[in-house]
């Protein structure tokens, strides 16, 4: 919109342009083969965020990326996809990834270390600041929450409150959802709206710098 204060960085736009052409050719076929069932949702770009988020990893390569946001593990087995062999992957929910019944995750994914679970609210101040060191380590974070309004403000709240060294790129999922459209328009880091090469219910990327954009 015309009035929004928060305007997409360099980094941005170049992350935005490498990641659209390595998403192009993205080979998610390992993690279409964990589905039983059509429709085949890595396959699917634009309009799904799989290749998107591949590909995001391929440019950055990252030492250290946060999920929030388990579920079926599709996300996590994307960016997997790519992460580089000493990196790792850190997925975030309240419940273990076992006890979703249609889980494409398996114990073997767990085994080399690359991919860790962990079993908390990081809206929760408390249990933020447990992962306070995990989360200024990171180098991408991909925001895959509730979408109930009260979680993204308080860990966007939490976050802010953070020095966080790595500068990180957020990934945020379904920002064109009723509940999200605030919570993305409420956010004054340098941001990018990249809709029509993610996910159809919205993906937007910020560039996670100390203060806010310039408008």
């Amino acid at each position: 919109m015309d009035d929004e204060p928060a305007i997409p960085s360099p980094r941005l736009l170049d992350t935005a342009i490498s990641a659209i052409q390595l998403a192009r050719a993205c080979d998610l076929t390992d993690v279409s083969a964990r589905l039983t069932s059509p429709p085949d949702f890595p396959a699917i770009w634009p309009g799904e965020h799989y290749r998107l988020l591949s590909a995001l990893v391929t440019h950055l390569q990252p030492s250290l990326v946060i999920e929030i946001g388990t579920y079926t593990g599709l996300s996590s087995l994307a960016m997997l996809t790519t992460l580089p062999t000493d990196s790792k992957l850190i997925t975030f929910d309240i419940v273990p990834w076992q006890s979703i019944d249609h889980t494409h995750l398996h114990h073997s994914d767990f085994e080399s270390g690359r991919l860790e679970q962990e079993i908390a609210d990081l809206s929760d101040p408390d249990q933020f600041v447990r992962f306070q060191p995990l989360l200024e380590q990171a180098d991408l974070v991909f925001v895959d929450g509730p979408k109930d309004i009260r979680f993204e403000e308080a860990f966007l709240k939490h976050l802010s409150s953070l020095h966080l060294p790595k500068q990180p790129l957020l990934v945020f999922d379904d920002i064109k959802l009723w509940n999200m459209l605030r919570i993305w328009r409420t956010i004054r880091k340098p941001k990018l709206d990249l809709t029509s090469f993610g996910h159809w219910s919205g993906t937007g990327l910020v560039d996670w710098v100390d203060g806010e954009a310039e408008s």
